[in-house]
């Protein structure tokens, strides 16, 4: 749930992933995972491991951290105060509230794959806040709606915690659920890192501890995120010596269950274990992730990198780490120890959060150097960030600027799918029109397609969102059609299309 005031379009989706379908696209998204939260909690152990204090992220100033606290078993919270009547058809199991009864919703700050987040006040105080508003038309199945449920849990369970997002409430109406949370206003990790303009490996140990920190506590409160990636890291404030560091997303968590082995592949392509992919895992799997992006702080570029997921996949399990090109021969020893311990292979042998807290080059006042890392890396974390972006709009432009000759019969084909003539196909109408054609595919497959259209996220397909989906790639990537995205992209005829050019059209 990206909370920032920067506008959306995050690369790197998270996905549930079916080794049955086509990964040549990487931009093909999945739904998320279909866990739902156990019913027992005593399995939490009764003690942490120390925590770590006093993070500082050189520039980023991570301030010292309150202590960990010894989370409220369920089972010992007072009852809760009687509730008005439930309505059967609520996601929340209350009655419907109004949010703008207790907040003004203010401006849109980003836009991502499962709703709209906005800017909000609190009436009673002033205070200001994120709300994030998913539209009820994306919680189409019963386990839509229990993993928003269970991701409420999750947020309320860890709320009041270092480095991670304090939730205040939620609100639901005849069409939306809605998230009220602290209002991250610093944007997300790698920007802050790339507007800086300056780096070192002092600074990436101090982002690092404060990531390794927040799955410390989720493990300890019993917790698994599943989904780590720097997207879901935000700074509280624009402030760079008083900004926190908070993980703020957790659609894909799950509450442990001791003993089971999780099966289901979710997470995000470059983020993603090996004993993911193999469908044998537990939360070791968030130490791997945060490996990756330790790995990406230090390089700039991920550990593993393919054109597409497959590609990228492969490379995971084959797991051969590229530590000999630039800038690995000038890191330090104990960055690059700390790394492959963080991306051993097997999970058993893998080091833990307690211990990578405790690591010499990663503690506070520990090994890491304040010498400024190449600039070349905080070019490469640019090109890494906007990669994605980059590519959805490009097919976008390609899109709109299809002759009738080639899109011939979508056209008629979204008009019969779009029933009642509003412009968009909801999930209703894709899932009738589709077996109106004939279409053999389940309610769990359909869900998948209409969430890969679904560019923008508001639980729709429009025109332009169906022609990009439908139209087959080889046409897409004709000459042609990629000199049109290029004349796009390319804003003063120049023949080249320049960093400012880039950054111009990402920010439309």
């Amino acid at each position: 749930m990206g909370h920032c005031v920067s506008k959306g379009g995050r690369g790197g989706e998270a996905f549930r992933y079916n080794p049955n379908e086509n990964h040549n696209n990487q931009n093909h998204y999945h739904p998320k995972s279909r866990d739902l939260p156990p019913t027992d909690y005593n399995n939490y152990a009764s003690k942490p491991p120390p925590a770590a204090a006093g993070d500082s992220a050189g520039g980023y100033a991570i301030p010292p951290q309150s202590p960990l606290r010894t989370p409220k078993k369920p089972g010992f919270l007072a009852p809760p105060s009687p509730k008005p009547a439930r309505r059967a058809d609520t996601i929340l199991g209350k009655a419907y509230e109004d949010v703008k009864l207790h907040y003004t919703i203010g401006k849109e700050l980003g836009r991502g794959q499962f709703g709209v987040t906005y800017l909000c006040i609190e009436n009673s105080t002033g205070k200001q806040y994120a709300c994030k508003s998913i539209s009820k038309r994306k919680l189409v199945t019963k386990n839509d709606k229990e993993d928003m449920k269970r991701e409420i849990q999750i947020m309320q369970h860890l709320s009041g915690q270092p480095n991670i997002v304090e939730f205040k409430g939620a609100y639901e109406d005849k069409q939306t659920v809605h998230l009220v949370m602290e209002l991250c206003a610093g944007g997300e990790l790698f920007d802050r890192i790339i507007a800086k303009g300056h780096y070192s490996e002092k600074e990436a140990a101090g982002i690092c501890r404060s990531i390794v920190n927040v799955v410390h506590i989720c493990h300890f409160m019993g917790v698994m995120h599943r989904d780590l990636k720097p997207e879901n890291f935000l700074l509280s404030s624009k402030d760079n010596n008083t900004a926190l560091l908070k993980a703020t997303d957790f659609g894909l968590s799950v509450f442990i269950e001791e003993g089971k082995v999780y099966r289901d592949i979710v997470g995000s392509a470059y983020y993603v274990a090996p004993e993911v992919l193999r469908r044998r895992y537990g939360k070791e799997t968030d130490v791997w992730s945060a490996g990756v992006i330790l790995y990406i702080l230090l390089s700039g570029v991920p550990p593993f990198w393919a054109e597409n997921e497959k590609g990228i996949f492969d490379a995971i399990l084959q797991g051969d780490i590229d530590f000999e090109s630039h800038p690995w021969p000038v890191i330090s020893s104990g960055a690059k120890d700390l790394v492959q311990k963080m991306l051993t292979q097997d999970p058993k042998r893998r080091i833990t959060a307690a211990q990578v807290l405790d690591h010499p080059w990663l503690k506070e006042g520990g090994e890491a150097s304040d010498k400024p890392i190449d600039s070349a890396v905080l070019s490469r974390m640019k090109q890494f960030r906007a990669m994605n972006k980059l590519k959805k709009l490009a097919l976008k432009v390609i899109a709109e600027n299809l002759s009738k000759e080639e899109i011939q019969g979508l056209k008629s084909m979204f008009a019969n799918i779009d029933t009642d003539n509003s412009g968009t196909i909801t999930y209703e109408e894709l899932k009738s029109g589709l077996a109106r054609l004939g279409s053999k595919l389940t309610e769990v497959e359909v869900k998948q397609l209409m969430e890969a259209a679904d560019v923008d996220g508001n639980g729709t397909i429009d025109y332009i969102e169906f022609i990009t989906a439908t139209m087959h790639r080889h046409r897409l990537e004709r000459d042609e059609h990629l000199f049109k995205a290029f004349q796009y992209f390319d804003k003063d005829s120049s023949g080249y299309v320049s960093g400012a050019e880039n950054y111009l059209t990402l920010c439309l």
